[in-house]
Order: structure tokens, then C-alpha cells, then sequence
């Protein structure tokens, strides 16, 4: 059985850690989070449950999202990646890869927990920026063994926010760069975006800035090889079989202090970009865009997340059989 201790976001949380063996910086692990809901075993039958997957320079921490999910009844998860949150490492590059797929192996182990020893008859995995196109990546990769009934994807990670020719050059340049100097930076500073959010800048939403922090952790070629890479598998076509919710904001802006509606827009992600991308993940594939969101649709205001949870689960009650 799988040993569960306490959780950083307090009473009733826990979380577990996968062993993922080796790389070349050291030992790799994975967390694995539950919420409260979880634990209690009088049902007289198991639940769905929803996997929650966060984006780059993220972790999970979004302890009203997962309420919201238990009050639509579905048990709560979230992992934290390798080298991500709570999984991150003093002798690690933060949020480094160099293959996307490389993910597969925790997202694995927790849907065969979720699935399998804590009995859960369906499993809608939830992904958010970088977490929607690895999870989509995954999705694909394992749609014959019918492991994901949906995919619910938060403003997802399909594209870059850059111009074409930009986009076209920095493939070419990764493609020089990436194979010899793969953790070199090739963008790092402060995000605007991410500075709002948190309390001390009058935001909302309170977190530890250790995990996630206001200048966000380095852009390194590597990663972002990995990143353009499963971006150009998908405009090649997935797949996936399961339904598909694709939520974005209504807007993108310029990701600044001085954007007066950047509490309104997407200032991360182009919109139009992923709507452009999202029909090619697979046949049965729902846009939708929420006035006054932001590129974390659960971190809008009051009542652009409460449109955005609307939304979820009311697609929910068409599309998956629970």
C-alpha cells in the first residue's frame, strides 16, 4: 500500500513521493498530492477523481480549485513534476528537461494509483500552460490503453507568443544551441503576470515564492527545444480519443505593469494561437473562451473563475459517463 504523510497546504492534505531513479544531475522524484475528500472511505463506491498537472515556474498550491472539484464529486489529485514544487531538488536545474516525454513516467505511476489501488473508475486529467501540453503529449501516447476519460486544459502551452519569423528563427538557433549547450538561458526576467498575482503585490492568491517566484526560474535552450518540439508534434496531429475541454481567456495583452487590463487578459499565451492548434489533438475537441480570464483561468477574478468552473462542469455532465 502507498505510504501517505502530511502535505505543506495543511490539515487533511497529504501527498506521496515516487522514486524515479536517476539523471545526470541525481536522484529524481515525483509528489503526488490528495485532497481532504480523498481520504474518507464510506462511499458505497469509489468516486471520479481529477488529475491536476501545473504549468512552468508552477506548482500546485490552488486549494480552492480542487473544492470545487470535490464539490462536483470527484476526488482531487495534483503532481508536481520532477524538479518542480515540492519535487525540486537543491542539485537540480529547476522545471529542466530535454524531452517532454520524459514525464510520462510520473503521470503513469499516479493513473495506475489513481486507477488502480485507490480504485477509481474514471480519471480526468487537468493540465495548465506547460502542464496542457505535456499532459496532451501524454494523453496521446497512451490512448489505446484507455487511461484518460478527458482532458480538461487551462489556457495550454501549444504555441509560442512570439511573431512567426521569431518563432521560425528560435527553432533554428535551438536546434544549434540546444545539442551543446543545453542549460544555457536564453531568457529569463520579471513577469509581470506572475508578480500581480501574489499577495505581496496585491494580488490574490498567497503561495510559497520559493516555488514559484515573481522573476520565474530560467528559460533554458534545452527545455525549450523539448517544448517546440512536442508544439510541432501537435500541429502534426494527435490522436486522442477521449473528449477534450480546451478553456482560454477571451483576450491576450502585452504581459507589462503599465497593460491597465492585465487582470482581464492572457498576457502569457496568444489566445488565438491555441484555438488555431487545439482542433488537431483530436476528434471530439470543445473551445471555449471566458470573458475576463487570465492565463490561469482559476486565478481570474471572482467572476471570471466562477464562469470558468461553470464551464468545466457542465461539460463535464455531457461528456463523461461517471
Amino acid at each position: 500500500m502507498t505510504s501517505w504523510t502530511p502535505d505543506i497546504l495543511g490539515a487533511g492534505w497529504e501527498r506521496t513521493t515516487f522514486a524515479l531513479g536517476h539523471d545526470e544531475e541525481g536522484p529524481l522524484v515525483a509528489t503526488l498530492v490528495r485532497a481532504p475528500r480523498a481520504q474518507l472511505a464510506h462511499e458505497v463506491s469509489p468516486r471520479p477523481a481529477v488529475l491536476y498537472v501545473h504549468g512552468f515556474n508552477d506548482y500546485f498550491f490552488q486549494t480552492h480549485l480542487a473544492e470545487q472539484w470535490l464539490r462536483h464529486g470527484y476526488d482531487f489529485y495534483a503532481l508536481d513534476l520532477r524538479k518542480c514544487g515540492r519535487s525540486m531538488r537543491s542539485w537540480q536545474t529547476p522545471h529542466y528537461c530535454t524531452d517532454l516525454l520524459e514525464y510520462a513516467t510520473e503521470l503513469t505511476r499516479a493513473a495506475r494509483l489513481i486507477r488502480g489501488e485507490l480504485g477509481h473508475p474514471t480519471l480526468v486529467v487537468m493540465g495548465h500552460s506547460t502542464g496542457g501540453l505535456i499532459t496532451s503529449l501524454w494523453a496521446n501516447s497512451v490512448r489505446d490503453e484507455r487511461v484518460v476519460d478527458a482532458l480538461v486544459l487551462n489556457s495550454p502551452f501549444f504555441d509560442l507568443n512570439a511573431p512567426w519569423f521569431q518563432r521560425v528563427v528560435s527553432a533554428r538557433v535551438l536546434g544549434a544551441v540546444a545539442p551543446v549547450q543545453p542549460k544555457r538561458v536564453v531568457t529569463h526576467g520579471l513577469s509581470a503576470y506572475s508578480q500581480r498575482l501574489h499577495v505581496s503585490h496585491g494580488g490574490r492568491w498567497d503561495y510559497d515564492l520559493r516555488l514559484k517566484p515573481p522573476e520565474g526560474f530560467p528559460v533554458r535552450a534545452g527545455w525549450l527545444r523539448a517544448v517546440r518540439r512536442a508544439q510541432a508534434q501537435l500541429a502534426r496531429g494527435f490522436a486522442i480519443t477521449a473528449p477534450i475541454l480546451v478553456c482560454t481567456a477571451q483576450a491576450s495583452g502585452p504581459n507589462r505593469l503599465d497593460n491597465p487590463h492585465l487582470d482581464q487578459q492572457d498576457t502569457v499565451l496568444d489566445i488565438r494561437q491555441i484555438s488555431d492548434v487545439a482542433h488537431r489533438l483530436g476528434p471530439h475537441v470543445t473551445g471555449v473562451r471566458i470573458p475576463g480570464g487570465i492565463h490561469d483561468l482559476s486565478l481570474s477574478a471572482e467572476r471570471p473563475r466562477e464562469l470558468f468552473f461553470e464551464t468545466i462542469f457542465g461539460w463535464l455532465s455531457t461528456n463523461v459517463l461517471v
